[in-house]
């Protein structure tokens, strides 16, 4: 009975983690539709960070939970706001804007890459030979995306750069997720981040005019994209693996990609599906190598 009651656990897990990743494939629709209407990419990411945010700081209230407990926690939070909010949020937005959704979402994924660069120049975690082959197939992918002339996107060093940049600054929620989801809870977190991000974002923003359509599609990418992606995830990776939790929640850039087929005749031509397939396994099998270190030190991954 405690076995079938812990498989039915782990399944409502797994459905928890998948609609959270089904939710953020819808990310980069959304801001392409609002996109369209002549709201900035810059102003997206302001408001999506703000509503977002202020959803987590109710949470976060009503849990009695909104504490930072050192002082020194303080400046890992403003340091995560601004790279894990601030430049990560913008910076994706901005890869649409210039090359598509499809584009943005696989490059998107070369965070992990980047996380084994940083844990070894600035935390001295050891390069293997394994490692510097998932940076090598990374880089791979991405030079192969770049030679792509595939349909409905424009690969260009613009947008190469902006995805590359939402990459490199979305490798900040590994480390910082490390360090800080042993010490708080995840809504704590983001109530702090989200609305100081958001702030970091502010003096750079040019706000427009929007409809009550707008406003729509701006509330359901803070509200379901962000807020209860975020709270399903972590809530769903209680239940299960965090090597198994990678496996589901990689469909992101997977439902992404194919919603901006249908929507927007997107697509990637041969150089392109293989590079973006090399970078998404190289993501798979950084995130699965990391699950197992972090398991073998007694800690979670998140």
């Amino acid at each position: 009975m405690k076995r079938a009651s812990s498989q039915g656990s782990a399944l409502s897990g797994y459905g928890l983690i998948l609609t959270a990743a089904l939710l953020w494939g819808l990310i980069g629709i959304f801001s392409k539709g609002i996109l369209a209407t002549g709201v900035g990419a810059l102003e997206i990411a302001f408001w999506r960070a703000l509503i977002a945010g202020l959803a987590f700081l109710l949470h976060a209230s009503l849990r009695r939970s909104l504490t930072v407990r050192r002082r020194r926690d303080a400046a890992a939070f403003a340091a995560f706001a601004i790279f894990g909010v601030s430049i990560f949020y913008s910076s994706f937005v901005l890869a649409i804007d210039a090359g598509g959704v499809s584009l943005a979402a696989i490059l998107l994924y070369s965070a992990p890459a980047f996380v084994i660069l940083f844990a070894w120049l600035l935390l001295g975690e050891k390069l293997t030979l394994r490692k510097v082959g998932l940076v090598l197939m990374a880089l791979a992918g991405v030079a192969f995306v770049s030679r792509d002339s595939g349909m409905g996107m424009s690969v260009s060093p613009i947008s190469l750069s902006w995805g590359l940049l939402a990459g490199l600054s979305y490798a900040s929620y590994y480390i910082f997720g490390k360090w800080v989801l042993g010490r708080y809870q995840p809504a704590t977190i983001y109530a702090l981040v989200l609305p100081l991000g958001a702030l970091g974002l502010l003096p750079f923003v040019t706000f427009h005019a929007k409809t009550a359509a707008v406003w729509g599609l701006l509330l359901v990418l803070s509200l379901l994209s962000t807020y209860l992606a975020y709270l399903l995830y972590y809530t769903g990776l209680r239940q299960v693996e965090a090597s198994r939790a990678v496996l589901v929640a990689t469909v992101e850039p997977l439902v992404a990609s194919l919603l901006a087929a249908l929507l927007f005749a997107e697509r990637f031509g041969v150089l392109g599906m293989l590079g973006g397939g090399l970078i998404l396994a190289a993501a798979l099998l950084s995130a699965r190598q990391g699950s197992k270190t972090a398991s073998a030190g007694g800690r979670s991954t998140p």
